[in-house]
């Protein structure tokens, strides 16, 4: 699993006309029922020149709404066990992530704590 590829963004001017800037782009192929066939990205300055995927889930915040949008895509060939590690990851991934952010230890323990039982139950390896 690749976390925090982001923070290792490196401003290069050659690679970015605006050094306060970094691109991030998903690429989505859909087939003649527009169902996601293909997923690929890209973050350059993150080391990740065009890579595929097979699902990504994004959320973005709006502080003035106070609300999160997000888009949830997976290809048509994504198998039921790979969702299954797919979604475990992506838990683990958030709870470190609120970890980070918000130093709550007890929170954090009680959502690792949720990872743990959610594995167990699908029956997922460590």
């Amino acid at each position: 699993m690749q976390k925090n590829y982001l923070k290792n963004l490196n401003t290069n001017p050659k690679k970015m006309a605006n050094n306060n800037e970094s691109e991030i782009k998903i690429n989505v192929q859909l087939d003649e029922n527009r169902i996601p066939e293909k997923l690929s990205w890209a973050a350059v300055e993150g080391g990740v020149e065009l890579e595929e995927a097979k699902a990504f889930m994004l959320s973005v915040w709006n502080s003035d709404k106070k609300s999160t949008k997000c888009i949830e895509l997976w290809t048509k060939d994504m198998s039921m066990d790979e969702m299954k590690i797919f979604f475990h990851q992506t838990l683990l991934s958030m709870t470190e992530t609120f970890q980070r952010a918000t130093g709550d230890e007890k929170m954090s323990a009680t959502m690792q704590d949720f990872c743990d039982y959610f594995a167990e139950k699908l029956e997922l390896k460590k």
